[in-house]
């Protein structure tokens, strides 16, 4: 049986996220995270708190980002489920917690990050509308990269293949 809780948390990798490919093919990164409390002393002071280690799990293309982008010791945000689970090992019954990410980024309080948006694979055959949706071009998503390294700055392109300018197109 497991239990499922929304959770959000703010702390610092332990160690560089470790990525497998499990025999279906899907992406897994395991991350421990250490979050430290701080508590403000009777005099005024702020001292760390003891630090309490989360175990993340993150799937497919977030486990693969998070793997390429994060190193230990950054400062990183969490947001997902926290999953519970007890199981039977050795005859004798244990508990387990781990947090199963929906995202994971960079805590911006602590440092700068450039993101870089990955390129979508274009859908093909019969069923390519349907996925893609009507107003997005095949070429649009694939060629037009969301940060320029020349300029060091954003790429604006029009949302959904839209005509450029501040118009929605329908």
């Amino acid at each position: 049986m497991s239990t499922k809780i929304p959770v959000s948390i703010a702390g610092n990798l332990v160690a560089a996220p470790e990525l497998t490919i499990g025999e279906s093919g899907v992406a897994h990164a395991k991350l421990r995270v250490a979050v430290n409390q701080r508590i403000q002393g009777a005099d005024g002071t702020w001292q760390d708190g003891e630090p309490v280690f989360h175990n993340v799990s993150a799937f497919r293309a977030l486990a693969e980002n998070a793997a390429t982008s994060l190193k230990r010791g950054d400062a990183v945000t969490v947001s997902g489920e926290l999953e519970f689970r007890s199981y039977e090992k050795d005859g004798e019954r244990r508990e387990a917690r781990r947090i199963v990410a929906d995202t994971i980024g960079p805590d911006l309080r602590f440092g700068t990050a450039v993101y870089q948006r990955s390129s979508h694979v274009a859908a093909t055959g019969p069923d390519a509308e349907v996925q893609a949706g009507p107003e997005v071009s095949a070429a649009t998503e694939t060629t037009a990269p969301a940060y320029s390294i020349a300029t060091k700055g954003p790429v604006v392109a029009p949302p959904f293949g839209a005509a450029a300018g501040n118009e929605m197109g329908y």
